[in-house]
């Protein structure tokens, strides 16, 4: 079926309405798809759509039709996108408001729902003693609290996920456009806010997501009109904050993952972004990233993010105090947000472990790729040059003065592990402190992380002051307050965990429980150097406290201490020996000056071609990854293209055979129109539609043509008619007329003369009244006279003086901008001048080439024309040549000719001849009258010049040898001045005609010659010929006509 005649968008909303009235939401809805959807309503006008657009809207969350909301949607953007953007703007913020809507009123019929539920379980209840039967014991077990989510399940689940789709079907249409670009970024903290609201982790996960493909696509596509550009400060600030917000809420719905990732988004738009970000941005930034840390028990991490935002709240803190920047655009730095902030700095570096607590296998694994590779992320996160430590978090902590400004209890903490540790009294003194932390709900969660570190400190001052402990005993010293305690399977697990890493090196017996520590003289030195394992957060170097060496330790510096005490016995023994090193000192020190040059400069060469190998390096690395990348761009393209030849190549076929099916309904649609055209009117044909393939459009032309002339005809009929009476009819009225036109003019003519003697009256009247004021305001003013005179006069001495000195002004003015003028019209005259020179040589120079140019055009010319005359003159030769050849020929035979007229004529006498005339070329009244004549074959004579020369000589025929060729050559003249006659026809080979001979004869017979035939005299003209009647020849074999036989007889 046909799809229905596009309507107007006023029609198609009152036909909806009328829909809507009748209950058939649906039909409607379909209607205004539809309408929306067709390919003419791209013309239409916006303001005539928008009404439309906003009813399908409403009807679509109505009955909740996502998928043709979508689809019209993606209609109407691209129909308003190039001339009204508002419009886009109001239609997809009422999309989202009706879906909204919707979603809060199922929530409320939810909870209608189950507190009605409630109600009828409460008044059902027959005895309230015995509630608990055995049938709702199990009906509880079973039901529980799933009879809310059941009915959230079938209320409100529905309209939750409509609005998910509403908010993705409005993300997709909004991106990558940089004029939606606001809305875009509202519809996106609004998706954020409802998967917070309802706590919807997936959905927020793949609005993640799709966030992530939009910022890809709009980087790909940039290109494209209207993209959004990320180079843009304003519209990466957008972008920023909107990524701020889905780390906010990826926080609050605990999706660490989700909020790395987010972290990662973050940096990425702030290493585009050319503007700096605020503090307050990157305060919330280092704040999120200090609890995904935190959550991921990345410590030395967490630390580092504490440590970057204390120095950028101190940052923001000295911006305020000197009116650098508006507080708006920094965090919160009062004295308690800083002390709040340095005691965090404090204890989460506090709370890094001094050896790892990774599951990895062996020390060496935490070296491994990967692992470096995360750890340059994290540093690349946190905006720093190099990777974070333990060591060096503390000496920027104490470089800060984070111990004035910290908490006294994280102070304390802080001498008791890292200053003044003893084994024996650190539960004691840091009993009080943890009671304090752990009363923080912020703080305790670095109770943990901190007994570890304790227990590293206890572990290694023991191993260096006893060789083996009780058990017993170490749990005494490792007691904590409740509810902080440690268990001893704790114990042997954080033992076991170090001995593994290689930091500690502990034997446990479990049958004495006696803890032996590894006292091998020749054993590794990992052991003795806590913090020196791959997995330690801390340098080797001045960390643990020194009580005394272990024996391992005496042995190893056994050597160093023997070559000590023999340097200071030698010298002792030969005081000579500190001259000697003086003196080999000053050597040194004199070798150095001298080469320290030398030694610099090619330290500095030696740098500069490290450097410049390292460049080269990266250049040729750069280079092979741009080749790559465009090898993969190259094949990426060639299937892109190839892709797009298929699809282009099905879409083709396709239209094709739309368009085929469209000029087939077309056709019968036109066909259908004819038809019916047809069949209105008085003169209606009766055709069948049925029939359709029967007809074509030229037959249902010719027959509406026909049609057409019958109703023109009649017409034209019912015209003359009407014409003819009314004709009548005026002829009538204008006889009456005249008989009343006389009395008609006197009255107008009377009515004519009033109002003009009345207009005339008031025209003086006004006159008069006008003139009588004039007068009297003239003898006022006549009064005033004097004094406007004097006043005059003092205003014009006043402003004399003001005239002269602007005069002189003036004149000075004049006199510096004339002077100024002259220098600068000498410096364009000369200016000028120069140019001219420049340009006279210029031309000169192209003067002297153009002349030698033409010089040698001319002679190449010349030698061209000397050689064009040359072989003009060889042609020329040729030609005379070949024309004396042909003229040598043709005199031959003539002469050929004539030896055989004159050896016939001397066989019999000549009959006399009738001269006859030279044809000429003369106008066309001069020309005889009679047939046209015309050259015979052979050169015969036809018989009516035989007959007249037979009867002009009175003799017998002539014979029929050839002619003479003197005749006088025909000339071409006026076409008046031509003889009447047949036209003269050139013969092939040049060959004189019949009356060229003829007259050649006669002259050669009125002259008496009998040699050579000579040229024959000027052919007489017409009205010289003999007028003699042409009668037939006569001569044997010749076919002669009736008539002129009977004429003869």
């Amino acid at each position: 079926m046909p799809p229905p005649p596009h309507q107007k968008p006023e029609n198609v909303l009152k036909r909806a309405q009328e829909l809507i009235g009748v209950n058939q939401a649906p039909a409607a809805l379909n209607l205004l798809h539809d309408h929306i959807t067709s390919k003419r309503s791209r013309n239409v006008p916006i303001v005539s759509l928008e009404p439309v657009m906003l009813l399908l809207v409403e009807l679509s969350v109505e009955q909740k039709k996502g998928k043709l909301a979508k689809d019209a949607l993606y209609s109407y953007k691209n129909i308003a996108q190039n001339t009204n953007i508002s419009t886009i703007e109001l239609v997809l913020k009422k999309f989202i408001e009706l879906a909204a809507d919707k979603v809060t009123e199922a929530q409320k019929k939810a909870d209608e729902l189950q507190s009605n539920i409630e109600a009828t379980a409460t008044t059902s209840v027959d005895d309230l003693e015995a509630t608990e039967t055995p049938e709702s014991i199990l009906l509880a077990t079973v039901s529980g609290e799933q009879s809310r989510d059941r009915t959230e399940r079938a209320v409100v689940t529905p309209w939750l996920k409509f609005l998910w789709e509403a908010y993705r079907t409005v993300l997709d249409i909004l991106r990558n456009n940089a004029r939606l670009e606001m809305l875009y970024q509202s519809t996106a903290t609004q998706a954020f806010d409802f998967c917070l609201k309802y706590q919807r982790k997936t959905e927020f996960r793949r609005l993640c997501e799709l966030l992530r493909n939009h910022v890809q696509t709009a980087a790909k596509y940039s290109s494209q009109m209207h993209a959004i550009n990320l180079n843009d400060p304003d519209t990466l600030q957008r972008h920023l904050e909107t990524r701020f917000q889905q780390l906010n809420v990826a926080v609050e719905l605990e999706l660490w993952q989700e909020a790395f990732r987010s972290v990662e988004d973050i940096h990425t738009l702030l290493n585009l972004s050319k503007r700096p970000p605020k503090n307050i941005m990157m305060a919330n930034y280092y704040e999120k990233l200090t609890r995904i840390f935190l959550v991921g028990e990345n410590y030395l991490f967490h630390a580092a993010a504490w440590s970057r935002y204390y120095s950028l709240l101190r940052q923001s803190a000295a911006l305020v105090a000197t009116g650098q920047s508006k507080k708006s655009d920094n965090p919160s730095a009062t004295e308690a947000d800083l002390q709040k902030a340095a005691s965090f700095v404090l204890l989460s570096a506090l709370s890094i472990p001094v050896i790892s607590t990774s599951r990895s296998r062996g020390a060496m694994v935490d070296f491994d790729e990967a692992k470096k590779n995360k750890n340059s992320r994290l540093t690349h996160l946190l905006g720093m040059s190099t990777a974070p430590t333990r060591v060096g978090l503390f000496r920027d902590a104490l470089s800060k003065s984070l111990l004035k400004r910290a908490r006294s209890e994280i102070r304390d903490l802080y001498n008791i592990l890292e200053v003044d540790f003893h084994p024996l009294s650190i539960c004691k003194k840091i009993s009080p402190i943890l009671t304090k932390i752990g009363a923080d709900s912020e703080m305790e969660k670095y109770i943990l992380p901190l007994q570890q570190v304790i227990l590293t400190r206890l572990f290694q001052q023991l191993s260096q002051v006893y060789e083996s402990v009780d058990v017993s005993f170490v749990e005494g010293l490792a007691k904590f307050p409740d509810p902080f305690q440690i268990a001893r399977g704790t114990i042997e697990k954080f033992i076991m965990n170090g001995n593994k890493k290689g930091d500690l090196s502990i034997r446990m017996d479990h049958a004495t429980g006696v803890l032996n520590f590894d006292k091998d003289v020749f054993s590794s030195s990992k052991a003795a150097h806590a913090g020196s394992a791959a997995g330690s957060a801390e340098s080797p170097v001045g960390t643990v406290q020194r009580l005394q060496s272990t024996p391992s330790e005496i042995v190893r510096s056994q050597l160093s201490r023997l070559a000590t005490t023999m340097y200071v016995t030698c010298f002792y023994i030969d005081p000579s020996l500190r001259q000697r090193q003086v003196d080999a000192r000053q050597a040194a020190l004199a070798r150095a000056k001298a080469g320290v040059e030398q030694e610099h400069h090619e330290t500095l060469a030696r740098k500069e071609i490290i450097q410049k190998r390292k460049e080269e390096a990266s250049e040729l690395q750069a280079k092979r990854e741009k080749e790559k990348a465009r090898q993969k761009r190259l094949q990426e393209q060639a299937l892109a293209e190839a892709e797009e030849r298929r699809l282009a190549l099905e879409q083709k076929e396709r239209e094709e055979k739309r368009l085929k099916d469209e000029r087939d309904r077309v056709r019968r649609e036109e066909l259908k129109k004819q038809i019916a055209d047809l069949k209105i009117g008085p003169n209606a044909l009766d055709i069948d539609i049925e029939n359709l393939d029967d007809y074509d459009s030229n037959r249902l032309r010719a027959m509406k043509l026909a049609q057409l002339e019958r109703e023109k005809n009649d017409v034209n009929e019912k015209l003359r008619i009407t014409g003819k009476r009314i004709d009548h009819l005026e002829r009538a009225f204008r006889k009456e007329e005249v008989k009343k036109l006389s009395d008609d003019y006197a009255k107008q003519r009377e009515r004519d003369i009033a109002a003009y003697e009345e207009v005339k009256a008031e025209t003086l009247q006004e006159a008069k009244e006008k003139h009588t004021e004039s007068v009297e305001l003239k003898h006022r003013l006549t009064r005033l006279m004097p004094y406007y005179e004097s006043f005059r006069e003092s205003l014009h001495e006043r402003r004399r003086d003001e005239f002269e000195k602007r005069h002189r002004d003036a004149e000075k003015e004049l006199e510096r901008q004339i002077a100024a003028r002259k220098k600068e019209y000498r410096e364009r005259k000369l200016r000028e001048k120069r140019e001219r020179e420049e340009k006279e040589r210029a031309l000169r120079e192209a003067e002297e080439r153009a002349e030698k140019e033409k010089q040698e055009q001319e002679k190449r010319a010349e030698e061209r024309r000397i050689e064009l005359a040359r072989q003009k003159e060889q042609r020329e030769k040729e030609r005379q040549e070949g024309l004396e050849k042909a003229a040598l020929q043709a005199r031959r035979e003539e002469e050929a000719m004539a030896r055989r007229l004159a050896e016939k004529e001397r066989e019999r006498v000549p009959p006399p001849r009738r001269e006859v005339p030279v044809m000429d070329r003369a106008g066309s009244n001069d020309r005889p009258s009679g047939p046209p004549r015309l050259n015979l074959a052979g050169a015969k004579p036809s018989w009516r010049d035989r007959e007249g020369s037979r009867n002009a000589s009175g003799g017998p025929p002539p014979s029929n040898g050839p002619p003479s060729r003197t005749a006088t050559p025909m000339e071409r003249t006026d076409s008046n001045e031509r003889p009447s006659g047949p036209p003269r026809l050139n013969l092939q080979g040049n060959k004189s005609s019949w009356r060229d001979r003829e007259a050649a004869k006669q002259a050669q017979a009125s002259s008496g010659v009998s040699g050579a035939p000579k040229e024959s005299p000027p052919a007489p003209t017409p009205a010289q010929a003999p007028a003699e009647p042409l009668r037939p020849s006569g001569a044997p074999g010749k076919w002669v006509p009736r008539h002129l036989r009977e004429k003869q007889g």
